[in-house]
């Protein structure tokens, strides 16, 4: 499989790009070929704009967006990582699935408003959390977060399978982050092939 890796972190040396790394060395090792998007280190343009919104059959859409779009069409599996940010997507990921999974490419909700467009592909979303998962499982932030992004967000972009791993606890210990970062390069390893 071709796996496309998407980044979100301005820092170059974050718990996220480490756990984007494990997950891709991970991925490589059972033979998969790797791509990584770096949308900070690639200055990305998340800002939704007039230009996206005129983007219809008779104007193309930008053409930052062409090139993800071009990114995840040569892709069998996607995996975003970004950290957990106020229990939600950072601002650069929420500009990229704003722009890039477009409406007319990604989905039209017309004759199935529950089908994507795109072809099943593997999606895992692995994000970084400072939170305990304790206390998230108690407080329902959990429950939340797969209803919002793994049935709803990503349900609309084929993503099957589609995994939400959160890694709790990611600001702790050295051993609980290398534990973490274990985990991402397991999951890399055992990346299941696209269903349907």
């Amino acid at each position: 499989m071709h796996v496309l890796i998407v980044l979100d972190h301005p820092d170059p040396g974050s718990f996220s790009a480490a756990a984007a790394a494990a997950f891709m060395t991970g991925a490589k090792a059972a033979g998969h070929s790797t791509e990584l998007a770096d949308l900070h280190g690639e200055g990305f343009d998340p800002r939704w704009t007039m230009a996206d919104i005129g983007a219809d059959d008779s104007t193309p859409p930008p053409k930052d967006v062409l090139a993800e779009q071009a990114r995840i069409e040569r892709a069998d599996a996607l995996c975003l990582v970004f950290p957990l940010f106020w229990w939600g997507m950072p601002a650069m990921t929420k500009g990229w699935v704003d722009r890039v999974w477009t409406w007319g490419w990604a989905y039209d909700q017309l004759d199935d408003p529950e089908k994507s467009l795109q072809r099943s592909r593997t999606g895992v979303l692995l994000i970084p959390a400072g939170a305990r998962s304790d206390e998230m499982e108690e407080e329902g932030y959990t429950a939340a977060l797969e209803t919002a992004w793994t049935t709803g967000t990503f349900g609309y972009f084929g993503f099957s399978p589609r995994r939400l791993e959160l890694l709790c606890g990611s600001t702790g210990s050295r051993p609980r982050r290398e534990a973490l970062l274990a985990r991402c390069h397991q999951i890399g390893l055992n990346l299941p092939d696209p269903e349907g």
